[in-house]
């Protein structure tokens, strides 16, 4: 089915995306540390970024999760101030484009925003290391407006391992619980991208609220420690969590994994993190793609992740999480926020129906930030802040 089908376009209008993970705050810091006139997203920014307003128009997209994402290399206060920039900016945002973006704190504010025709804007802190293992900093953050953390990065914390660190705690520790239950009192949503699988369990039977997988896709499909199992998938039914599938390559694509690894080790060949996205190193990037022609992901390929998602989880737990400004590489058809009409056209062809469409792209997400929000009044009336520390629980 082409994009062009009335019935995508439609079927957006009504139920648009929510996509549970973009890093343009983080490219913004790294590109132009939060120069908004040189990268006025109101315009068209395709030589330098996935996202910008005109193209999150053409994609569908109703409401964005804003990464407020800080590298693990950053630690105590400095994450914590990082953090505190990666929100300035995104508030900034939403002042400077009242027009096109909404800031959003509630499920009510996405509906809002929707109604008014703008882009709900949330916030997600992407790893736990922002809260420098303090639960007086992890409310903060939900005071200024964060509502999911991401337990950690590709870095353990000291009290959650992550999917791509070598295992410390086997899962959450004492303390690590005590900030899930302090997530749920609060209201904001866990998030359970990145974290190991063994953290992903403990993190399920810890929690009183929905979870999410802000950016995740089947480890069934593709066999990479960033992806949810299906021992995993199949609880979220019960918790009434979501999996929100990721884009990203060399999480999807089984022939991208080996690929990426050694472009990864090209690129700190030439002195930059593998992460780096900024111009000098995706030069570096094309160079070596040029030489070594790059696997590419479709929206196929993430319709696959979808298919068989909603046969272990059900329809009512998935969601998108692009990444996008998070990759240095996109599917093929995929390749920025106006992409995703190719994917809806996809799982058409698929002979989903548009009621299932419209709980990927839209009801599931406000449906689990409403739960949340739920529990948390529940919680709030019950128990008051705790003030547990590491070192109390921890030892």
């Amino acid at each position: 089915m082409s994009v062009t089908d009335p019935r995508v376009a439609e079927l957006l209008a009504a139920h648009p995306v929510v996509d549970g993970h973009n890093d343009l705050p983080w490219a913004l810091r790294e590109q132009v540390r939060y120069d908004l006139d040189r990268r006025d997203i109101a315009t068209d920014q395709s030589a330098h970024l996935h996202t910008d307003i005109p193209r999150l128009r053409a994609g569908g997209v109703g409401a964005q999760f804003w990464s407020v994402y800080v590298a693990t290399e950053l630690a105590g206060d400095h994450a914590v101030s990082a953090t505190l920039e990666q929100i300035d900016v995104v508030r900034q945002l939403v002042a400077r484009y009242p027009a096109d973006l909404r800031l959003a704190l509630t499920a009510d504010d996405m509906e809002a925003a929707r109604a008014e025709g703008r882009i709900a804007s949330l916030m997600g802190a992407e790893g736990g290391h922002s809260i420098d293992n303090s639960l007086a900093t992890l409310r903060a953050l939900y005071d200024l407006g964060v509502r999911y953390m991401t337990l950690t990065h590709n870095d353990n914390t000291p009290w959650a391992d992550s999917a791509t660190d070598e295992p410390r705690a086997g899962g959450l520790t004492a303390f690590g619980r005590e900030v899930v239950r302090e997530m749920n009192r609060c209201g904001m949503l866990v998030d359970l991208s990145h974290v190991s699988a063994d953290t992903m369990r403990d993190a399920l039977r810890t929690s009183e609220a929905p979870v999410i997988f802000s950016h995740s896709s089947s480890r069934a499909v593709c066999d990479h420690p960033r992806n949810i199992p299906d021992d995993v998938l199949a609880e979220l039914p019960a918790n009434g969590g979501i999996a929100m599938a990721t884009f990203v390559p060399k999480f999807v694509l089984p022939a991208a994994v080996d690929w990426t690894r050694r472009a990864d080790e090209n690129l700190r060949a030439h002195g930059f993190h593998h992460l780096d996205t900024t111009p000098e190193a995706m030069a570096v990037h094309r160079a070596f793609e040029a030489a070594h022609p790059r696997p590419l992901a479709t929206a196929a390929t993430i319709a696959d992740h979808l298919d068989h998602m909603r046969e272990v989880a059900g329809i009512d737990h998935l969601g998108i999480g692009g990444d996008y400004d998070g990759t240095a590489f996109t599917p093929a058809g995929l390749a920025d926020v106006a992409g995703y009409p190719h994917l809806i056209a996809e799982l058409l062809d698929r002979r989903w129906s548009e009621s299932d469409l419209a709980k990927l792209t839209w009801r599931n997400a406000v449906r689990v930030l409403r739960d949340a929000e739920d529990v948390s009044r529940v919680l709030r009336a019950k128990r008051g802040p705790s003030n547990a520390t590491i070192e109390e629980l921890d030892g």
